[in-house]
């Protein structure tokens, strides 16, 4: 079997503040294959953004910095390499296209000029081959009007078309690896799912690996291959979408899905919602972080350690004392 493109092992990335060491990231562990769309959902504040930021080379240092474990992309390890090491892998092997493309964008800059800034900077094109690729990408993305988009800047274009833009750069140099941090959360329905469908269209022509961090579980059961599910800065719970969807074992993963509406539902009912607040990640709780909010709790268990990693179906893992590691 081939390497996956993507190996992250027991990742764990620190801020230092005021307030404390804040661990937004504790021993976080997955794979991605090539052509695979993994997505990651979790509440805010559960190290999302955090982790893809660690995976780009991203975080500011200081306050913050990747203090263990692993990142290796096709078999390199990034953890530890140079800023002028990463700078030469973001845009040619790896990408990122980032929730608000409005302040992404350089408002000073044409919208073709920032797509061919890549473009050149990694493939060494002119001037003029760069603006010839560009019009090509702004056909693929479905830009109307390629020629003149060229030469309008941010502002002179809607919220749809600047993150068809972002979408451009990210695949201008067809990277093996694309993450998408809430990319759809600003855009109305329609233009969400012509969004998605861009994604996953030019996917297909690079065969990349793409993971997306949504609130949106929608949008993970249209998509996505697989799904992790983040709390408290680790994975507690991964599998394929049918095992998420169908048969959820970790109870904060049944709580994300019950919490969404249904069609079929009694709307003068509320909507349930998972009781209390995450963690303060500089304050964790000792047991499971969890445990306050759990309605499944067992008092003398879960306060004790944190859950083991276990695994109840075949490529379906769970961090839950009721699927592994004590005597129930």
């Amino acid at each position: 079997m081939p390497a996956p493109l993507l190996m992250v092992d027991d990742l764990q990335t620190e801020f230092h503040t005021p307030g404390g060491i804040v661990r937004a990231n504790r021993g976080v562990s997955f794979a991605l294959e090539r052509g695979e769309t993994v997505g990651i959902v979790g509440e805010s504040g559960s190290g999302k953004s955090v982790m893809a930021l660690s995976l780009m080379g991203l975080i500011p240092s200081p306050p913050g910095r990747i203090v263990g474990g692993s990142i290796k992309l096709d078999g390199e390890e990034l953890v530890g390499k140079s800023d002028h090491s990463m700078r030469h892998l973001r845009g040619s092997k790896m990408a990122m296209v980032f929730q608000d493309p409005f302040s992404s964008l350089n408002p000073t800059m044409t919208l073709g000029e920032q797509v061919a800034e890549p473009i050149r900077l990694h493939t060494g094109a002119s001037r003029s081959e760069a603006k010839q690729q560009v019009l090509k990408l702004f056909q693929a993305v479905r830009i109307p009007e390629p020629a003149a988009r060229y030469r309008q800047y941010p502002h002179q274009v809607s919220g749809g078309q600047r993150q068809r833009i972002m979408i451009a750069i990210a695949f201008a140099c067809k990277p093996d690896l694309l993450i998408a941090d809430e990319p759809t959360t600003a855009l109305d329905v329609t233009v969400q799912a012509q969004v998605l469908s861009l994604m996953a269209d030019m996917q297909k022509k690079t065969n990349a690996g793409v993971l997306i961090i949504t609130h949106d579980l929608g949008v993970v059961a249209e998509i996505c291959d697989r799904v992790l599910v983040m709390y408290a800065g680790m994975v507690v719970e991964s599998g394929n979408v049918d095992q998420i969807f169908h048969s959820p074992k970790h109870p904060y993963t049944r709580g994300l899905l019950a919490s969404l509406p249904r069609i079929d539902a009694d709307r003068s009912q509320k909507l349930p919602s998972i009781p209390g607040q995450p963690p303060d990640l500089a304050r964790l709780p000792q047991g499971c972080p969890f445990f306050e909010r759990c309605a499944e709790r067992i008092a003398d268990v879960c306060t004790a350690s944190e859950p083991p990693l276990s695994t109840p179906e075949t490529d379906h893992t769970v961090r839950c004392f009721h699927y592994g590691g004590t005597n129930l």
